[in-house]
């Protein structure tokens, strides 16, 4: 390493320049990971340096142009000298007469994936890698080129094509990732924050340094229901842990709501915050966000309790946290705690960036119900409402709420009973509150545990029994009962409190190593909360017994019920999350694929406590059927016992399912060539790209290609199907003698039959991974559009070569259809215009 950074170095004069000179090849080696950064330099001419983090250096390249989301836009690159880890961090100006002279600002950063070998990669002249930032998202190539500048070899820098990161007239936000400003702000040694101090003078707030006393949070009331009020702002709920962020001087500080200092966990927050253009005091919630997008509790957890630097740093880039900051303490030396929250969040909109590891945590105001069904419909935690005159006062009030989708609470645990049933470490946890003088007794919790967690809860209760319970209340008496020192707290899910002051249906949710047990505390409206929804898990123990394991199902491969089951299970990660919450369309080969079959909407009496349902009403018959709603692995394997070749799914979700995620368009050749359905394929994608909307295509599992593009629950399901057959008709208006949209078979002619049918409340379609019914189990499989060519053959994706398929990819090429929200509006208006200027009948 130290022979890439020799030029680095020599070019640069260390008492001349802030720019940072390396730590040496043992720090670089000993935090590796995989950092990309894209800095936007102001030098003697205006570029951004993008670069990867490659044994132990920051490979760099100089793109005039910029980074651009267009595919059809060729960057050019040059490749400069390889730069030092710690430069990743580097924001500032490089004083005139040294190299690079000017303003520097961290314009993205994140992770980066190479596909393939990329030191191979680099030394062929082609490197294909996957980014992860805030800004730069999917597929890139970098691309060598025959020509050089001043001995410097130019490269091209391209975004592929088929992914939802991709397409025209996809600006980016120029603003620091890590400060939140422009890079005029930084050569002008100004910030928005300048004017944000300035007007909490104006405001009266006093000049004051808070002690460590005055950094004590504010605290929601629980609330039963939504509601509206012009004189309150309502913000998301976001599930992770509170942190109080502190800028001193250029130093960070987080600390826990219990006052623990989080600063060596989260360096990335602290980072982000050290370089915040002003001193301030910021309070929020700490999240990792998970590929969908949402906050993820499990992976925020690993990170709270990693240890060694080395795992913290490398965490910090491929696992990054986000501090929503959704208030403000202080800033330039002012305390504004006294002012109304609308006017801190006014200024607290000036301070944080918009993007980046601290982001501003936005608000609507008076409309708390719109934004509960939102809440409710995306599966998100709930709301918390504010008054918007509200100064900001530690402890609990009134003046802020929250209301969430479910009973949930934090509870000390006090004991633990004896395992039973053949549970191993223990049969539940004893759980108690906190009232102020001590802990009371509030019930148990049997389920909701994974094997791994029996053991790590088992692990740390151990060494805290005690003889005699450390809580009043009705403590249970007699043997089996274990009790220990009111140490660890976690988070229970519940249906209700009963008239003895006991739990009723809990339901393990995690622990809380954010929060201490006195923290446990009983809260006011929990009393008379709400049932938690349909969806809230069972406490019935779930118990998935796979019976005749070894019957073949697929006789031609010998492959089994059993093999199937484990196909399931594997595959669960990347199939669940297109599962999730859509009711489920099954057909049973309770003999294998020879045998007879049958579909199954209405979920049998005799199912699992824990298996979900949904009730949807039938149309064709006028009943109300109770569809089936899968959430985990087990409820698959469950469902495959059954016999169940293949899943079809909804397109739309519950608690929304007048609004489809998709639109599709289901490419069906029958006797055609499977050539001319790549054909269309394509066709689908080039026209949607040129509307400005993302596609994604799959296999079928059979002959054809289903096309989906992403609605975002915008439309009804009518208008999903107006949409589909805008798009089929444009597509069979430029291929009329390979496509068709005619139904009926004879009138096809041997063409590609177009449906945009399976558009319509009620309609299914295949689900993404799902098995189908033929020889050599074919899956239904996702697809990058670079696979969607001459030589793709559905057929060789099976149950046997999937899941390696989908863990080798990593990202799924198809995710991005479930989140999505493009524009409709503009693109169905250049559809249209295209149909009618070309005389085509539109769609009524």
């Amino acid at each position: 390493m130290a022979d890439r950074l020799d030029r680095y170095r020599a070019m640069r004069d260390p008492a001349r320049t802030p720019e940072p000179f390396g730590a040496g090849p043992e720090r670089a080696i000993a935090g590796a990971s995989r950092l990309f950064v894209v800095q936007k330099h102001a030098a003697r001419r205006l570029h951004w340096d993008f670069r990867l983090e490659l044994g132990g250096t920051l490979r760099s390249w100089a793109v005039p142009k910029g980074p651009s989301a267009d595919p059809a836009d060729k960057r050019m690159a040059v490749e400069v000298e390889d730069h030092p880890i710690e430069y990743a961090d580097f924001e500032g100006t490089i004083p005139a007469g040294n190299y690079g002279a000017g303003a520097v600002i961290v314009w993205d950063r994140g992770a980066w994936q190479p596909v393939g070998d990329p030191v191979a990669g680099l030394a062929e002249g082609k490197l294909v890698f996957l980014l992860h930032g805030y800004k730069l998202r999917g597929e890139w190539t970098l691309v060598r080129t025959r020509r050089a500048q001043g001995g410097k070899q130019e490269w091209l820098l391209l975004k592929h094509r088929g992914d939802a990161f991709a397409g025209p007239g996809r600006p980016f936000p120029q603003e620091s990732v890590l400060s939140g400003r422009l890079l005029e702000e930084v050569a002008a040694g100004t910030s928005r924050a300048d004017a944000a101090v300035r007007e909490a003078v104006r405001l009266g707030a006093k000049e004051r340094r808070l002690a460590e006393k005055d950094l004590a949070p504010m605290l929601a009331e629980l609330r039963d229901a939504a509601f509206d009020d012009a004189g309150w702002l309502f913000e998301l709920k976001y599930d992770g842990y509170r942190l109080l962020a502190r800028r001193e001087g250029a130093r960070a500080e987080l600390r826990y709501r219990s006052g623990d200092d989080a600063t060596a966990l989260f360096p990335e927050v602290a980072k982000a915050i050290e370089m915040l253009p002003v001193d301030a005091v910021v309070d929020g919630e700490v999240v990792v966000l998970g590929a969908d997008g949402r906050p993820s509790f499990q992976a925020l957890q690993k990170r709270g309790q990693l240890a060694r630097r080395e795992d913290v740093a490398r965490a910090a880039i491929e696992a990054p946290a986000t501090l929503f900051a959704f208030d403000l303490l202080a800033v330039g030396g002012r305390d504004v705690r006294p002012l109304p929250l609308a006017e801190r969040k006014q200024l607290l909109a000036d301070v944080v960036p918009r993007l980046g590891p601290v982001r501003f945590a936005d608000h609507v105001e008076g409309r708390g119900l719109a934004l509960f069904r939102e809440v409710e419909a995306r599966g998100l935690e709930g709301i918390v409402a504010k008054r918007a005159d509200a100064p900001y006062r530690a402890g609990r009030s009134s003046a802020w709420q929250k209301i969430r989708l479910a009973c949930a609470g934090d509870f000390a645990v006090v004991g633990f009973t004896a395992p039973r049933a053949g549970r191993a470490r223990f049969g539940a946890l004893l759980l108690a509150v906190f009232d102020g003088e001590g802990f009371v007794f509030a019930g148990s919790v049997g389920s909701g545990f994974t094997d791994r967690q029996l053991d790590d809860l088992h692990a740390r209760l151990a060494p805290r029994i005690r003889k005699t319970p450390p809580c009043r209340g009705p403590v249970p008496r007699g043997r089996g009962n274990t009790w220990v020192d009111p140490e660890v707290v976690v988070e229970v899910r519940y249906r209700e409190w009963t008239s003895d002051g006991l739990l009723r249906q809990p339901v393990f949710l995690r622990v809380r190593d954010d929060k201490r047990p006195e923290e446990a505390i009983r809260e006011a409206a929990a009393a008379h909360d709400p049932p938690p929804p349909s969806h809230a898990p069972a406490a019935d123990a779930r118990q998935v017994k796979i019976t005749n394991p070894d019957k073949v199902f697929f006789p031609a491969d010998g492959i089994t019920k059993g093999e199937l089951v484990a196909y399931h299970r594997a595959i669960a990660p990347f199939m669940l999350p297109f599962l999730a919450d859509r009711p489920l369309v099954l057909t049973r080969y309770p003999d294998g694929i020879d045998g007879k079959s049958f579909f199954q909407k209405d979920a049998p009496e005799w199912r699992p406590p824990w298996m979900r349902t949904v009730t949807v009403h039938a149309e064709e018959t006028g009943r109300d059927l109770e569809h089936f709603l899968v959430d985990d692995a087990d409820g698959l394997a469950w469902l495959v016992n059954l016999g169940t070749i293949p899943i079809h799914v909804f397109a739309s979700r519950t608690p929304a399912l007048e609004r489809p995620d998709w639109c599709v368009v289901d490419l069906d050749p029958k006797e055609a060539p499977f050539g001319h359905v790549v054909r269309l394929a394509r066709a689908v994608h080039a026209l949607c790209e040129q509307l400005g909307l993302p596609s994604y295509a799959k296999t079928t599992g059979q002959k054809g290609l289903h096309v989906l593009v992403p609605v975002g629950g915008q439309l009804t399901h009518d208008q999903a199907r107006t949409l589909g057959e805008l798009l089929a008709r444009a597509v069979e208006g430029e291929h009329p003698d390979i496509s068709t949209t005619a139904r009926a078979i004879p009138a096809r002619g041997g063409r590609v039959y177009l449906d945009y049918l399976q558009n319509g409340w009620g309609k299914t379609i295949a689900a993404p991974y799902t098995v189908r019914p033929r020889p050599g189990a074919p899956v239904s499989t996702p697809l990058r559009w670079s696979e969607v060519n001459a030589r793709l053959d559905p057929s060789r994706f099976t149950i046997r070569n999937v899941p390696a398929r989908a863990e080798k990819l990593g990202a799924d090429p198809l995710r991005p259809v479930l989140d999505a929200r493009p524009d409709l509006v503009a693109a169905l208006a250049r559809l249209r215009e295209r149909l009618e200027g070309r005389g085509a009948r539109p769609a009524r």
